[in-house]
């Protein structure tokens, strides 16, 4: 079983578009026991809040439902129980390594847009305090990086 974590700020816009964008893909292809999917934050400000309102209803519109609840990132259990752990931005990237002090586990942390084929970004941009153009830009970001990162463990 694959398990990845999609890590963001706050976890209520990037990571839990990532996270329903491939829960999503994996129900539409059948392939939704080889995953275990999640997303977290690297703040704990919105824990046990859903997705914002404006990035579920622009993942709705796209026919995906964004389900997760916020919640901070847990050193203590994540790292060891996710083969993959994709940060958003490289703020939150060095966020989630400097949990981890001993670098036990950095092989396991990697850029999100890293994954995407099809996009120039080498992050992806926060859209909670721009307009519907930034949840839209997200959506697309996440799309390609998710059929990226689908393809990663298709080659494996």
């Amino acid at each position: 079983m694959h398990k990845v974590l999609f890590v963001c700020l706050g976890n209520i816009c990037r990571s839990p578009a990532a996270d329903g964008v491939m829960v999503h893909l994996v129900n539409e292809r059948g392939i939704s026991s080889q995953f275990e999917i999640d997303s977290a934050g690297t703040s704990a400000h919105h824990v046990g809040e859903p997705a914002d309102s404006r990035m579920r209803e622009h993942a709705q519109r796209r026919g995906i439902f964004l389900g997760s609840i916020s919640r901070a990132f847990d050193a203590s259990s994540d790292f060891e129980k996710y083969d993959l752990i994709l940060a958003m931005d490289n703020s939150n990237y060095r966020n989630i390594l400097a949990m981890n002090p001993s670098g036990e586990y950095h092989h396991k942390v990697k850029m999100f847009c890293d994954f995407a084929k099809n996009r120039s970004e080498s992050e992806v941009p926060d859209p909670y305090y721009g307009g519907a153009k930034g949840f839209e830009q997200v959506l697309d970001i996440v799309e390609d990086g998710v059929e990226g990162i689908l393809k990663h463990y298709e080659q494996k």
